[in-house]
Parts: structure tokens; sequence; C-alpha cells
């Protein structure tokens, strides 16, 4: 995705973020021709609270509450589980 087809705007404490995605493979070899397309397309917002957002930037700082929920998850290429917890 290019940064081209990604739109971020804030306005009335509503951040939205918007993206398209396009994409074309093609692959000819001998004995068959394989085009391929795809697209999509998406659209994200969140209401933020006042004082976050400051000269064109967001931060938006974790809680301790949050930062003691945070817990990280490790993602392996194959096996039988799709995820495991640690």
């Amino acid at each position: 995705m290019d940064e081209k087809n990604i739109e971020v705007t804030f306005a009335d404490g509503v951040l939205t973020i918007k993206g398209e995605k396009q994409e074309e493979r093609e692959d000819k070899k001998k004995g068959y021709y394989m085009r391929e397309r795809s697209s999509g397309s998406f659209e994200r917002t969140f209401r933020v609270p006042e004082g976050i957002v400051q000269e064109g930037r967001a931060c938006l700082p974790k809680s301790s509450e949050a930062r003691r929920a945070e817990r990280k998850i490790t993602v392996r290429a194959g096996g039988s589980l799709p995820f495991r917890r640690s």
C-alpha cells in the first residue's frame, strides 16, 4: 500500500484513517497466462480525548491500567494452533 493511497484526517475530536489497495499480478509461462487483480478499501474512525492532537501529531499515551492488561502474542508459521499467548 502506498502512502498516497492513505488519508488521515482529524475533525471534531474524531480521527479518521482511510485507505485503498489495488494490486495486479500477471504470470506468463509456456502453456498458460494468468492475470489476477485485487482491490479493497477500509475506513476506521476513533474518538480522541481532548488535548491528544497537537500541531498535526497525535500522541496517545497508555494508561498504567492498559499497560498491565497488555499481553504479547507470539505468532508462528505452521503448527496446529493459529497463535499462542506468552
